[in-house]
């Protein structure tokens, strides 16, 4: 027997999730239903172009809502670190890419900060990163000071960890 996978959220994300699956069930289905029900009077359904994008919606509708539920079912609640000594969940982290040649410490670019989130409140494009992702995994556990080497898709990285903050 196949054991269903676990998400690492925040309860505040486990909420978000709720509220969008109540949404579908209480509003969205029976706006579906309704222009389903609309375009069906339309006659012929063979070259009714309403009722195909309304069927169209409807599997949308109905993958998004199986995709909410195993998300509910299965949310593992990861708590958010209190400690600003090592990385771990929540933690907001500055790091330096930094290459070494010649036993000298070379800095690349400007520091980042970073938040480590559950892969389900990842968003790389505000700096929202999964501990399950390269860098958040090598970043964990990890202390101001530390040299972290990550193996990313583009080769290996070397960051120096600066800071460790928590969540505002």
């Amino acid at each position: 027997m196949v054991k269903d996978a676990k998400y690492d959220m925040g309860q505040a994300r486990l909420e978000e999730l709720k509220a969008e699956l109540l949404h579908i069930q209480t509003v969205r289905e029976k706006e579906v239903a309704e222009q389903l029900k609309e375009a069906r009077s339309f006659g012929d359904l063979s070259e009714n172009s309403e009722y195909e994008e309304a069927k169209t919606e409807q599997g949308k509708l109905y993958s998004r809502k199986a995709e909410l539920m195993d998300l509910i079912e299965n949310a593992n609640i990861v708590e958010a670190t209190t400690d600003t000594t090592k990385v771990g969940m929540g933690s907001k982290v500055t790091v330096q890419e930094i290459q070494i040649k010649n036993k000298k410490k070379l800095r690349i670019g400007e520091p980042e900060v970073y938040q480590i989130v559950g892969s389900q409140e990842a968003e790389p494009g505000r700096n929202r990163i999964s501990d399950a992702s390269p860098v958040g995994k090598a970043m964990l556990g990890h202390a101001v000071g530390d040299k972290v080497e990550v193996d990313s898709p583009g080769g290996k990285l070397l960051f120096e960890l600066i800071e460790i903050a928590l969540d505002d």
